[in-house]
């Protein structure tokens, strides 16, 4: 395998888009993609939580990383979510991905079991021993009910493999502490949207972006700002995308996420049972916060 990538930049947590028939429609993909490359990302990240992997069957899943693989340019990140709520089944996962030609993955903690920190070590050594992939952990408790802790960081801190970290408990605290104990070792990545500025200062060179989905251009002209050392530009910047920022980190992500590329022109269906359709009231709600974004 290549050297471990150095992660940069916006790279969208994609969403799946659904047809009226249940199915994947990847005439929407494609287009939805193709205006994010434009935006200016700068890699792709199928099978998280924001594309509904859990409601996918595992030929859904390889049909979307190969539509995804095949669509990449060179020098455009591949990263997959390969996640399950069992070792066995994330061993497969991977092993699918890393045949497709993904070599890095992303991994939250099984979901439902609660792992204790050196169940949550075993798990992830025997991933890596079983499939030649880097790795980038996703620590998001409030949704896995587990925690990626530092007993758990300091055991893969000097493991070439395990590139990076996706922070998305929303604990600006916990990603200084990440960026100031492994600068160097890991790679901290934004995961919180609503606070990816203060990631930026705190180091983190690259964000895994749900809704870089349907506010691509702004999330690149953010990071782009930043980089070029405009400060007060990326502030104001931050500010504007707040508030539907923080709306999406409230409830409802997939489904507000998806609505907000039905409003940008590229409908990309409703999310699958039990993610349920958005009321009226959300939808105001979330056009309101959204609207000076659609007109960046």
């Amino acid at each position: 395998m290549s050297q471990p990538p150095k992660l940069s930049g916006v790279m969208p947590a994609l969403v799946t888009p659904f047809g009226a028939d249940g199915a994947i429609d990847f005439k929407a993909f494609e287009r939805l993609m193709t205006h994010m490359r434009a935006a200016g990302v700068t890699g792709w990240v199928p099978n998280g939580s924001t594309g509904e992997y859990f409601s996918q069957s595992t030929e859904e899943r390889r049909d979307v990383l190969r539509f995804v693989r095949d669509f990449a340019r060179p020098g455009e990140t591949l990263i997959a979510g390969t996640n399950a709520p069992a070792t066995r089944e994330v061993i497969e996962q991977t092993a699918m991905a890393r045949a497709i030609g993904y070599d890095t993955v992303l991994l939250a903690p099984p979901f439902y079991t609660r792992p204790a920190p050196e169940e949550l070590i075993r798990h992830y050594e025997t991933v890596l021993d079983a499939v030649d992939v880097n790795l980038v952990l996703y620590s998001y408790p409030a949704k896995d009910g587990a925690d990626i802790g530092f007993e758990v960081l300091d055991h893969f801190a000097d493991n070439p493999r395990v590139i990076g970290i996706k922070e998305s408990s929303g604990v600006l605290q916990r990603a200084v502490d990440i960026a100031s104990r492994y600068e160097g070792r890991i790679q901290l990545v934004s995961g919180s949207d609503d606070i990816a500025l203060d990631f930026m200062f705190w180091g983190a060179e690259s964000w895994i972006c749900g809704p870089a989905n349907c506010m691509a251009r702004a999330c690149c002209d953010l990071d782009r700002a930043w980089k070029a050392g405009e400060i007060e530009r990326a502030r104001a910047m931050m500010t504007t995308l707040y508030r539907a920022m923080n709306s999406l980190e409230t409830g409802k992500f997939v489904q507000k996420i998806k609505y907000g590329c039905e409003l940008q022109g590229i409908p990309v269906g409703e999310g699958r049972a039990p993610l349920g359709p958005l009321s009226e009231t959300e939808k105001a709600e979330f056009r309101a916060a959204l609207e000076p974004i659609l007109n960046w």
